[in-house]
């Protein structure tokens, strides 16, 4: 492997100098807060649990605080970044930080994460294995659901979110903050908490918490069913989640009593509450829909 050079990375009189020079302000629509301490992004890529050859997929990188040590630690990094002005910048900025074998190593694509696919990346030579990212809070969960289901490569996350969706995409089932994010995540795979951030090491200092959440791919439930059908009932199920699951997959079915009887086809109790079901049980329910 090529020999890797440790970098200085980006404190914080660094970052403002580069949003200076880019005429850049952090946009609170996108989401971004940019890390400026070292001591955490390295305990970031430390948490990520990743291999030397491993590719990370990294959305938002930013400025490049997170890039350069996951650059340090892997064999290659893809950054994806939509605004144009960062993604222009990441390389000639990793090149003076860190060197040109770090720059060679970096791959960026200019593109919205919600629309990437995996023909975006043809030109990688290996697909990505693991995605490590200060995910932007506003669309957090639509970018991680979206990456993992276009990309099959990828076998492990570590994602910085807002702490409330870092609650929701670990909770369990019965749990109070269960819901929609949680029974879809879980069927791509295993998401546990794994650790908080402070406040303090963000430029501009975000009003909200963030927490790191760990995420292992694993094989989706057997099921007849496609994704899009369990997602669905998924959806159905949280859109009146005061209700009990008849009433809530009245519309998803055609008609309550619709919706019973492929509760009871599912052998799941139509008084319960969709925070009390796993995704295995939603797999059964679409399953069970009239006519599919």
């Amino acid at each position: 492997m090529t020999e890797r050079r440790t970098s200085a990375g980006l404190g914080p009189a660094e970052v403002r100098r580069l949003c200076a020079d880019l005429d850049l302000a952090p946009s609170k629509r996108r989401g971004q807060n940019f890390v400026h301490d070292a001591n955490t992004v390295r305990r970031i890529v430390a948490a990520a649990g990743l291999r030397p050859h491993d590719v990370v997929l990294e959305v938002g990188p930013g400025l490049g605080s997170l890039t350069m040590p996951l650059l340090e630690a892997v064999e290659q990094v893809v950054a994806v970044e939509v605004e144009p002005r960062l993604a222009r910048s990441l390389v000639p900025t990793v090149r003076r930080l860190a060197g040109q074998s770090s720059a060679d190593r970096l791959v960026v694509v200019e593109r919205d994460a919600l629309t990437l696919s995996a023909d975006d990346l043809r030109d990688v030579p290996v697909q990505p294995t693991a995605l490590v990212a200060n995910l932007p809070y506003n669309v957090s969960v639509p970018v991680l659901l979206h990456v993992l289901a276009e990309l099959a490569s990828l076998d492990r996350a570590l994602v910085m979110v807002q702490s409330e969706v870092a609650d929701r995409l670990t909770a369990g089932p019965g749990s109070r903050t269960y819901g929609g994010p949680s029974g879809k995540l879980a069927w791509y795979g295993r998401a546990e908490p794994a650790g908080t951030v402070p406040r303090t090491v963000f430029w501009p200092v975000p009003n909200v918490d963030s927490s790191l959440v760990r995420f292992t791919r694993a094989a989706p439930p057997r099921t007849t069913a496609s994704r899009a059908q369990v997602f669905a009932v998924v959806d159905a199920a949280f859109s009146q989640r005061r209700k009990g699951l008849r009433a809530a997959l009245a519309g998803w079915a055609g008609s309550p009593v619709l919706a019973e009887q492929a509760l009871r086809s599912a052998g799941v109790d139509p008084r319960l509450r969709g925070e009390r079901l796993a995704v295995q049980d939603f797999a059964r329910i679409a399953e069970s829909r009239p006519g599919v």
